[in-house]
C-alpha cells in the first residue's frame, strides 16, 4: 500500500514583494518533486502573527531584516503557538549572522535563493524541530521591542515601552501596563539582562521601568511593626515594595 505524504504548508515573510514572489516561484518549481502548500504570505512581522494564527504553517520562510520588528523576534513570538513552526530564515549575506547560525544548526537560506538550496532546505524542515526560545534570544544583539502571550486564539504582543513592571509569581511574570495585567512564562533573570537599560530591580521578584517611578514612600509593615521603602509607579496606585538589598535605589532615583 502506497502511503500518500502530506503536503508541507509553508508561509512566506518578506517585507520586500519582489522576494516573496520569487520565493513563490521557487517553490512552485520544488512541488514538482517535493508535495508543498503555500498557506500564506505577509509584508511585516505584525501581519504574520495575525495570519497565522488562523492557519497552521510546518514552515516559515522568514526574512531577518524587516522594518518595525526583525526576524528573530518575530521567530519566538511564533514560538507561542500552541504549534510553533520550523524557521528557515532568510538573509543577504552577512558573516556574523550566519556564523551564529550554523554555529547553533539554524537553517537559514543566502539571498539571491537558489533553488537547489531550497530543496534541500524543506527536505530537512520535515524532521526538523522549532528553534528554542532561548536559543533565537542569544542571537538578537538588541532587546525585544515587544513581549508577547498566546491569548483567544492569538498572539498578541505587548510593547515593551508600554511596560511598567515585571513581577515573578510562582512560574509566571505579571506584566503589568497601564491598561491591565497579563501573564506570560519567562525567567525573571533573563528579562533583567535583556532590557538592563529600562528596568531596575526592587526586589527579588521584581522589576520596575526607571523611566516610571515617580517617588517612593515608606510604608509600616503592622505585622512585623518594621518601615520599609515602597516605589510609587505613574498612573497606578499599587505601592510596590523594596527589599533591604535593593533600598539604594532609594538615593539613585530619588
Amino acid at each position: 500500500m502506497n502511503i500518500v505524504e502530506m503536503p508541507i504548508s509553508l508561509f512566506i515573510v518578506d517585507d520586500e514583494p519582489p522576494a516573496r514572489n520569487r520565493l513563490r516561484d521557487l517553490l512552485a518549481d520544488c512541488a514538482a518533486q517535493l508535495p508543498l502548500e503555500v498557506v500564506g504570505e505577509a509584508g511585516n512581522g505584525r501581519e504574520a502573527l495575525d495570519k497565522l494564527a488562523g492557519v497552521h504553517a510546518d514552515v516559515v520562510l522568514l526574512d531577518i531584516r524587516m522594518p518595525q520588528m526583525d526576524g528573530i523576534e518575530l521567530a519566538q513570538h511564533l514560538n507561542k503557538l500552541p504549534r510553533p513552526p520550523v524557521i528557515i530564515f532568510t538573509t543577504a549575506y552577512d558573516k556574523y549572522a550566519i556564523a551564529a547560525f550554523e554555529q547553533r544548526a539554524i537553517d537559514y537560506l543566502l539571498k539571491p535563493i537558489r533553488l537547489g538550496r531550497l530543496f534541500e532546505s524543506l527536505k530537512r524542515a520535515r524532521s526538523a524541530v522549532p528553534v528554542r526560545t532561548e536559543v533565537l534570544r542569544e542571537l538578537l544583539p538588541d532587546p525585544r521591542k515587544n513581549l508577547s502571550i498566546h491569548e483567544r486564539g492569538k498572539i498578541h504582543l505587548i510593547p515593551v515601552e508600554k511596560v511598567l513592571y515585571l513581577r515573578a509569581e510562582l512560574k509566571y511574570i505579571t506584566v503589568r501596563t497601564l491598561e491591565r495585567e497579563y501573564l506570560i512564562e519567562e525567567s525573571l533573570a533573563a528579562l533583567e539582562k535583556e532590557f538592563a537599560l529600562r528596568f531596575v530591580r526592587i526586589h527579588r521578584n521584581c522589576l520596575v521601568a526607571k523611566e516610571e517611578i515617580e517617588g517612593f514612600e515608606k510604608v509600616v509593615d503592622e505585622e512585623a511593626g518594621e518601615a520599609h521603602w515602597a516605589a510609587k509607579l505613574k498612573g497606578i496606585n499599587e505601592l510596590l515594595p523594596i527589599s533591604r538589598r535593593q533600598q539604594s535605589i532609594v538615593k539613585e532615583f530619588g
